[in-house]
């Protein structure tokens, strides 16, 4: 993205010309998201090692997770439409802020009580990634826009990943406390380049804040491709989120008995599904989406049975790791690249639709993960996680009968 300066009547003008894959600005938006949406998923690895501090049960301390999505699903709801409103690159830095101040009562609290409302504030502000993604769809040159949001999406997804890993390194060396505090630091950091670095951009919506929310519920209904779309990304997150929330248990057992370093390090096996998002960005671009879709939810599936049939290999786990995440993480790329098309006025109210569908079913997925851990262990785990891509499957079969993707 370039930007041209010129002055009339005195007063200096900026025209924002359309935003490229390799542009700065573009690796610029791509790291902050995966720095704010990392916060939701630092606590991951660490939830055998939180339960033990606490003294709380796994079915209890997995609401941690999920108090986090909650708080997620809440932002999106009410957070994330602003972007569509008021001026964006004030709306991120400011919610930003929040997030920090939100990091550092996680870092501070006595008991798993204060740990899970600080959990709750951490998913409501960290939503600023998801007016990030349309910030950049607005940006992107139409004919490049799947690429743009390919691209930041990697830093998300990259960002998701490797908070897993980086947490436990550090809460091995330092104690779990110090992860929290230096998120905190990150995030007042990013808050400063943030304002420094994007553009002012208007949202271009004129309308009440409650006008804007029901538009929201208006859009829902009147677009059945993101509907569609809704029910691939919330079964997909249930199904990963299932995964991710049961894995520390399973690892941190014999026959494995790691870590919480050692449990880091499975984020960077998923990385491979991180590193696929630009892929998956092209496949659209190419007009490939529909079967892409399929392709990529069978994957998902494929990843359940594997790790439930071979769960004391370790081969089967890390082979289920990369099918799962290259699944998930493709299907999402699809996801928003193709609800992005539908109404350029509104990403940001398209955005919340969806976002918020998709994390609530990672709530419903984290929630009953810890419990099914409980009662089933991992064969039961495996079988939930399978039960929510094969959903999606059998939907994405009635697809093909349609004319749209």
């Amino acid at each position: 993205m370039t930007i041209q300066q010129h002055n009339s009547d005195d007063q200096t003008s900026l025209k924002i010309l359309p935003l490229k894959p390799n542009d700065s600005l573009v690796y610029v938006m791509a790291v902050a998201s995966g720095v704010a949406v990392a916060n939701l998923y630092y606590a991951q690895p660490l939830l055998h090692t939180l339960a033990r501090s606490f003294g709380a049960s796994e079915g209890t301390t997995g609401l941690i997770i999920t108090m986090t999505q909650l708080g997620y699903v809440i932002g999106l709801g009410l957070i994330v439409p602003l972007g569509d409103l008021f001026e964006r690159r004030r709306l991120i830095t400011v919610v930003s802020s929040g997030t920090a101040v939100a990091l550092a009562g996680a870092a501070v609290s006595p008991g798993i009580g204060s740990f899970l409302i600080a959990c709750l504030a951490i998913g409501l502000t960290s939503v600023v990634a998801q007016v990030l993604v349309p910030f950049a769809a607005t940006l992107a040159a139409n004919e490049q826009r799947g690429s743009v949001i390919g691209r930041v999406m990697t830093g998300l997804l990259l960002g998701i990943l490797l908070a897993r890993t980086v947490s436990g390194f550090i809460a091995d060396a330092f104690g779990w406390r110090v992860v929290f505090g230096l998120a905190t630091i990150c995030m007042f950091v990013q808050t400063a380049v943030l304002w420094r670095m994007l553009p002012q951009s208007q949202g271009e919506t004129r309308m009440s804040y409650s006008a804007l929310i029901g538009s929201v519920i208006q859009l829902f209904r009147d677009e059945p491709l993101l509907r569609r779309r809704i029910v691939y990304g919330s079964l997909g997150f249930a199904a990963f989120s299932v995964f991710w929330t049961a894995l520390a248990f399973l690892l941190a057992r014999p026959p494995y008995g790691y870590n919480d370093s050692t449990i880091g390090l499975f984020g960077l096996i998923g990385a491979a599904g991180a590193l696929s998002a630009s892929f998956a960005g092209h496949i659209h671009d190419r007009g490939g989406t529909r079967i892409g879709t399929g392709v990529l939810i069978g994957l998902v599936v494929l990843a359940f049975v594997i790790m439930g049939v071979f769960s004391t290999h370790l081969s089967a786990i890390i082979v289920g790791i990369v099918l799962l995440d290259i699944g998930q993480q493709g299907t999402q790329i699809l996801n928003q690249s193709v609800i992005y098309t539908l109404n350029p006025k509104a990403r940001s109210r398209i955005t919340t639709a969806y976002m918020t569908c998709f994390f609530f079913g990672g709530v419903v997925g984290s929630a009953s993960s810890g419990y099914m851990f409980e009662l089933s262990g991992w064969p039961g785990v495996a079988l939930l996680g399978g039960t929510f891509g094969g959903i999606s499957f059998l939907y994405w079969l009635t697809e093909l009968g349609t004319r749209r993707v």
